[in-house]
């Protein structure tokens, strides 16, 4: 009987570490993606205030174009 107590605490114990390792790991990768998705918002956000400013640079800048095309 106590042969197979001991049997079965070491295999939980194995368990039980191979579960930690397992968890370690994917603490790990949910920091990774986390860090991956925090830069790729950034590059969102910067990418947004680029095209929302873009517009009005374009309009201004093809209007005074235009005008001194006319002019010229």
């Amino acid at each position: 009987m106590k042969e197979k107590l001991e049997k079965r605490l070491a295999e939980l114990k194995q368990e039980y570490d191979s579960g930690q390792k397992m968890m370690a790991e994917l603490e790990t990768k949910q920091n990774n993606l986390r860090d991956t998705l925090l830069r790729i918002s950034g590059a969102i956000q910067i990418l947004e205030e680029e095209l929302s400013d873009e517009p009005s640079e374009e309009s201004n800048g093809s209007m005074v174009t235009s005008s001194e095309e006319l002019v010229g």
